[in-house]
């Protein structure tokens, strides 16, 4: 008896906080559209991508030129030089798949800059939205941007405008619409 009324009080007691919680939610990718060095940075991303995906076609290209002037050529060729050429092109191939992995890979070149340009401006963000939702004392707030799949959010928790204003960010509603 005494275990079941220390459960029920204990439950009691968990729902009673539990209702008490405020939630929020951002949309991460809205909030980061409204940041002038986010826009800037993702330029900066798109021109050095750009560049180096032209690099990439260019050494692919020569590879394809190769590789024609072979087939044309290797008739007449003897064997040695066969030989010698097929390696030349394994290895032009080889060395432009290693480019694009080293400039487009994982944790390539375009991701290092993205980190190095992207996560200062993310970083601003989260720290912004910490300070709001401890300031405000919310439990949780949600990103509705990504993965996380809420159904519905009623606005009146959605802090994106007072997260920009807490990072000194304004923005005028007219001008999106």
């Amino acid at each position: 008896m005494k275990k079941q009324l220390l459960f029920t009080g204990l439950f009691t007691l968990i729902m009673f906080f539990g209702f008490a919680q405020k939630y929020a939610y951002i949309n991460s990718e809205y909030l980061l559209s409204q940041i002038p060095e986010y826009k800037e940075a993702q330029a900066e991303l798109d021109r050095i991508a750009v560049q180096w995906q032209k690099e990439i076609e260019a050494k692919f290209s020569t590879i394809d030129s190769m590789y024609k002037r072979y087939q044309v050529e290797s008739v007449t060729l003897p064997e040695q030089i066969k030989q010698s050429r097929e390696e030349a092109i394994i290895a032009q191939e080889r060395a432009a798949k290693e480019l694009q992995k080293k400039r487009f890979g994982q944790n390539g070149d375009l991701f290092k800059k993205r980190e190095e340009l992207v996560k200062p401006i993310q970083d601003r963000v989260i720290n912004a939205v910490n300070d709001y939702a401890k300031e405000r004392g919310y439990a949780f707030v949600f990103d509705t941007a990504g993965d996380l799949t809420i159904i519905y959010a009623d606005p009146k928790w959605d802090i994106n405008e007072q997260v920009l204003q807490k990072m000194g960010i304004s923005v005028n509603r007219d001008l999106e619409d």
